[in-house]
């Protein structure tokens, strides 16, 4: 059999057991809950269906005529080795089934096998299967078309941001990366650094807010001996250092307006002077800049240069917040799950369904930066394969909450549960269509009612209700391009 199997809708069973009325026994429980289910009492025509068809689960009995079942596992491990393997044994074998764990089944059943065990023991098999089918899947995407470098962008608003990305890399226009904290502007600015013509050269960061305005200066364009008290040689800045390559400047609204002009200086004619100097030293340097403010607003307010500002947003690249392309959050923590487990030396594979719903609802304030963290303490704290709703902070919410200390007592109190998830549910969809709309129509109310077909009176009811406003005129956008709440 070539090529890799696949997760099949219907379960797909195949039990090797030399007697019938075992076969027989396994085909009538596991049929019954929906399983295909096929059986052989021949071990070599067992093995013949292996390399001929794709099947999700063997059990296999251990001690069968012909050929044993430790046999049978050897060549099931070589021609099918995605298929989930159950052993199947009496109580004289049970150190047999072990040392069959060991080479790759994931548990033994003891006979006779009652139908909850086998139910149970074949539901965690096939769970395991599928998790490995999902985490290998992710895999395969992260190293085609969704990575480059360490950036992982699958959602059509990423796939926009590195078509812009790629075309900006092999020019030296000055760049702007604009986004909220933790969006990952240092990740595109290193993607648009080591696909340009000055990737062999350095890329030097600086962070405009680390520092005061003195340091920042000196730091930037260095200075000469003399220039202060503790200056008692001349130092290179990081202008300098980053010569024919990239000089990334994160943080750039918060630069005072003495090096806003010194950068503009460096902008148009590729100079800077040391602090102290007397003399301007060229230099041949590309400027990226980011920054989670925004710029413009800035500019009217008479906190940053207008001149600065167009000469920085000669191409501006927008990062969407993690909650705008939440559909690529299972293959960032995918990519999260790999490295901390390399980086750990653990065997953490992936995250079961149940704790990856608990992350895909979060509403991620800190973006890629929190769910990195995230990521990293449930790697910690797993001893596992797959990271569960246990490995989470309590901040992610209901699904964590309901997995471990928020089941109800009773049927009165599941009852109430329900009614009231539901109604919790029902306000957050509200709330959330109710700005959607809002953000589409650029904080038009009238607009928005319109769009969304729906009169005006009833959304400024639902406005009303969630306390959702607008800004008026005059004021500035809302921050984030969310609606205010009053």
């Amino acid at each position: 059999m070539e090529g890799k199997q696949e997760w099949h809708l219907t379960p797909r069973v195949l039990v090797i057991d030399d007697e019938a009325v075992v076969c027989e026994s396994i085909r009538r429980v596991l049929g019954d809950e929906g399983y295909e289910v096929t059986t052989t009492c021949v071990p070599r025509d067992g093995v013949e269906l292996l390399r001929n068809q794709n099947f999700d689960l063997l059990l296999l009995d251990i001690k069968m005529p012909g050929l044993s079942g430790m046999e049978v596992l050897s060549e099931a491990r070589s021609c099918s080795p995605d298929t989930e393997v159950v052993i199947v044994t009496g109580y004289a074998a049970i150190e047999t089934a072990i040392d069959a764990i060991r080479q790759g089944a994931f548990d033994y059943l003891q006979k006779p096998v009652g139908p909850d065990q086998l139910l149970i023991t074949v539901a965690r098999a096939l769970e395991r299967r599928h998790l490995l089918d999902l985490t290998q899947r992710l895999h395969s995407e992260l190293e085609s078309r969704h990575r480059i470098g360490q950036l992982v962008c699958s959602s059509p608003k990423m796939q926009r941001v590195m078509q812009l990305v790629a075309k900006a890399a092999p020019t030296n226009s000055t760049i702007l990366i604009s986004g909220a904290t933790g969006t990952g502007k240092d990740c595109i600015a290193k993607a648009i650094h080591y696909n340009s013509p000055r990737k062999d050269n350095p890329f030097i960061v600086a962070d405009c807010s680390a520092l005061n305005e003195s340091l920042l200066e000196s730091e930037l364009f260095g200075h000469v001996r003399g220039a202060f008290t503790s200056a008692i040689r001349d130092r290179q800045g990081l202008v300098e250092a980053a010569r024919g390559g990239t000089l990334f400047l994160d943080e750039i609204a918060t630069i005072s307006p003495r090096i806003q002009s010194a950068l503009l200086r460096l902008l148009q004619d590729r100079e800077i002077r040391p602090v102290g100097a007397d003399t301007y030293v060229s230099v041949d340097v590309r400027l990226i800049a980011a920054t989670n403010k925004d710029l413009a607003e800035l500019v009217e307010r008479g906190e940053f240069r207008e001149d600065l500002f167009y000469r920085m947003g000669v191409f501006t690249v927008t990062l969407p917040p993690l909650r705008e392309r939440i559909e690529e959050l299972p293959l960032l923590a995918h990519h999260f799950v790999e490295k901390y487990s390399q980086e750990f030396g653990k065997q953490v594979k992936g995250i079961r369904p149940r704790a990856l719903s608990a992350l895909e609802v979060h509403e991620w304030p800190g973006n890629v930066r929190e769910l990195e963290n995230v990521i990293e303490r449930a790697v910690l704290l797993t001893d596992t394969e797959f990271i569960d709703v246990d490995a989470l902070p309590s901040i992610l919410g209901e699904h964590s909450a309901l997995e471990t200390e928020d089941i109800p007592a009773d049927a009165r109190s599941l009852a109430a549960r329900k009614k009231e998830l539901r109604s919790e549910a029902v306000e957050r969809l509200e709330k959330l269509f109710v700005i959607k709309a809002l953000q589409q129509a650029h904080w038009n109310v009238t607009e928005a009612a319109r769009d969304v077909d729906m009169q005006r009176t009833n959304f400024h009811a639902l406005m009303r209700k969630y306390a959702i406003s607008v800004p008026r005129v005059g004021d500035s956008p809302p921050e984030n391009g969310s609606p205010t709440e009053s």
